[in-house]
């Protein structure tokens, strides 16, 4: 077990504990190491984690660039702009055609921040496609 997947073993205990929320997590193969973190009642909304140079990144996907109405792409975004700083700890962003929700922290964060981290996330990608389905294709 390398010292990424210990501190993740770590926090997911400390969400179990403290914020009550069931984590399942599973290495993800591939060059990176990746980790993908499901809430119990999120499965839907997985969350992958890696660690680049000083940082462990955390990413929830959302939709996909074409699941959102064409008519409402300009105002959908200009309210994800407006959300992003009332989010804590969360931000918006794209990747290769998906929106997500993502978070970073120092690599050598303690479990306790890294358990903050992945309820948070959670919680905000569950209020992000709340506030903005009426944006997406039903």
């Amino acid at each position: 077990m390398t010292e990424f997947q210990t501190q993740i073993q770590a926090a997911t205990r400390i969400v179990q504990t403290v914020y009550g929320l069931s984590v399942e997590w599973q290495p993800i193969p591939g060059e990176v190491e990746v980790v993908q973190a499901c809430i119990g009642g999120r499965e839907e909304l997985p969350i992958y984690l890696t660690q680049s140079g000083e940082q462990t990144l955390c990413i929830c996907y959302l939709w996909h660039d074409d699941e959102i109405e064409p008519s409402r792409r300009t105002e959908l975004l200009e309210a994800m702009l407006d959300l992003n700083i009332p989010m804590p700890l969360s931000a918006f962003a794209r990747v290769e055609g998906y929106f997500v929700v993502f978070g970073a922290l120092a690599r050598q964060s303690r479990p306790e921040d890294l358990a903050q981290e992945l309820a948070a996330l959670s919680e905000n990608a569950l209020e992000a496609l709340e506030a903005f389905a009426d944006y997406l294709k039903q």
